[in-house]
């Protein structure tokens, strides 16, 4: 860091919600410091805010990527506080708490007590018509069966199988769980997606035990939401009443104020490490090199960039094997808007997810309007149908035609809706899932030990590495910030 009290001049590669809280809170570390210092973002598209989009038509509001996070997860709250917006905060509809899985064509209501797929019920589980009495009893199996021994990582698929058994794993949890990803089940690594999974298991001795005594516990700790409004204090999931632009454009206002430059529409090509002893101290560490040829001086660096953008940076400088080791699933969405009176349908839930093996092109579908009511007007009906995951992303290239018949064709065979929509709305999101292999953890982990000791003041994070929710990203784009001032200046506030 360069002294005489001059400016740190930091660069934030990624415009998305990682890269925007990156940003924020540099910029906080540095008032906290008592510091000046100068933000760049800098990002290939024209638009801020990633794959958070937010469309308001005709009174609808609709989200085209994610819309919503878990209540539970802090990092979004604190945001939303530090940001002044937490009074627009709302819950899902207390009445549409239901979720059905398709099986053999036709919806069924998930037996309570499921925790991630994992049953905490007997008697409901015991009851439910999604499984056979075979696949009942072999997951009831979890109570004897003794806890692996082995320390290594291993895929959800295989845990859960190993646990309780392949029925459960394929017609409950695969649905479910694999949903978040758009992955495979015996693909993605354990501990960097479910590690209380394995934590049940080595502390109870049971997968079921053990996430039963997680729900008690959880049941009677405080909730998370001590700082929530008391409207939203018992809703799961959370989201904004403008739909998640709200975070965008507080974050936008904020860095506006403190005047973070934005270089938007330019990706950045290069960056490179001066030597010290050959330019001087006040010469900043880094370069970053953009596209039109503009160089950015900086002391620090951010990348939040796609897992395959950020190697492409960072390979002239050492080995990015685990980087290219996390491949990224295409999908896409359909939102569909009908009048509630051509429908003769009363949605008692939130929606319903599908097996690979249902053979549907959808992989699930949320009754957007059921789930949010503040996302619809009362005499109309928001669906969004989910497209595409690994092992079958052709679909997410069909034209918007095809794709609409795809859509519509399913809908009608589980729900028996033939209404024609009053619009529709297909967004896809290519190269946007992150899939996170076996030993994900372990090689990212070297990875970012080899760039701490190489280049300091250097950061990777975002949704490639330690989660894709935006709670997870909003953390890791404020543990990023703290990382690189604790690494340029030596100290941790």
């Amino acid at each position: 860091m360069r002294g005489n009290g001059k400016r740190d001049r930091f660069v934030v590669i990624g415009g998305g919600i990682s890269g925007l809280s990156s940003a924020f809170y540099l910029l906080k570390q540095a008032k906290q410091r008592g510091r000046d210092a100068l933000v760049t973002i800098v990002d290939p598209s024209e638009r801020i805010g990633g794959k958070i989009n937010t469309l308001k038509r005709d009174g609808f509001t609709i989200e085209r990527g994610p819309d919503s996070f878990l209540a539970r997860k802090t990092p979004i709250i604190d945001l939303a506080y530090d940001l002044g917006i937490e009074n627009q905060l709302v819950g899902t509809n207390p009445k549409a708490k239901k979720t059905y899985i398709l099986h053999h064509g036709k919806l069924h209501p998930m037996p309570p007590g499921l925790v991630l797929g994992v049953p905490t019920e007997i008697a409901p589980f015991a009851k439910t018509s999604l499984l056979s009495w075979g696949g009942k009893l072999r997951a009831m199996m979890d109570f004897v069966t003794p806890a692996s021994k082995e320390t290594g990582d291993e895929s959800i698929g295989d845990f859960l199988t190993r646990r309780v058994g392949a029925e459960v794993m394929e017609r409950v949890a695969e649905p479910l769980l694999a949903g978040i990803y758009a992955g495979e089940l015996d693909k993605l690594s354990l501990a960097s997606t479910f590690p209380q999974f394995r934590d049940a298991e080595r502390k109870h001795g049971s997968l079921i035990r053990g996430m039963r005594a997680n729900k008690r516990l959880a049941a009677s700790t405080p909730a998370v939401a001590t700082r929530l409004p008391d409207a939203v204090k018992n809703s799961m999931f959370l989201t904004f009443r403008g739909g998640l632009n709200t975070m965008l454009e507080a974050l936008h206002e904020s860095l506006e104020r403190s005047g973070v430059e934005w270089k938007l529409g330019r990706k950045a090509a290069a960056f490179r490490q001066n030597d010290a002893d050959e330019h001087g101290e006040d010469v900043a560490p880094y370069e970053v090199l953009l596209s039109d040829g503009e160089i950015l001086e900086a002391d620090g660096i951010v990348i939040t960039a796609p897992a395959f953008d950020a190697a492409d940076l960072l390979e002239p400088h050492m080995n990015v094997d685990a980087l290219h080791a996390i491949r990224y699933v295409s999908v896409a969405n359909v939102v569909m808007a009908f009048d509630k009176a051509t429908l003769g349908i009363d949605f008692d839930g939130s929606g319903f997810v599908v097996p690979r093996s249902e053979g549907t092109t959808i992989t699930a579908c949320t009754w957007t309007s059921a789930k949010w009511l503040h996302s619809s007007p009362s005499d109309k009906v928001l669906l969004r149908c989910y497209v595409g995951r690994s092992g079958d992303e052709a679909v997410v290239d069909l034209s918007d035609n095809q794709m609409t018949e795809a859509v519509r064709r399913d809908i009608r065979n589980t729900m028996g809706i033939t209404a024609e929509p009053l619009f529709t709305e297909i967004t896809r999101l290519h190269h946007s899932m992150p899939q996170y292999p076996v030993g994900h953890l372990q090689e990212t982990a070297k990875l970012r030990t080899k760039l701490r000791a190489q280049m300091p003041g250097v950061w990777i994070t975002g949704a490639a590495f330690d989660g894709v929710g935006l709670p997870d990203c909003i953390r890791q784009g404020k543990e990023a910030a703290m990382g690189v001032y604790k690494s340029l200046i030596g100290d941790f506030k």
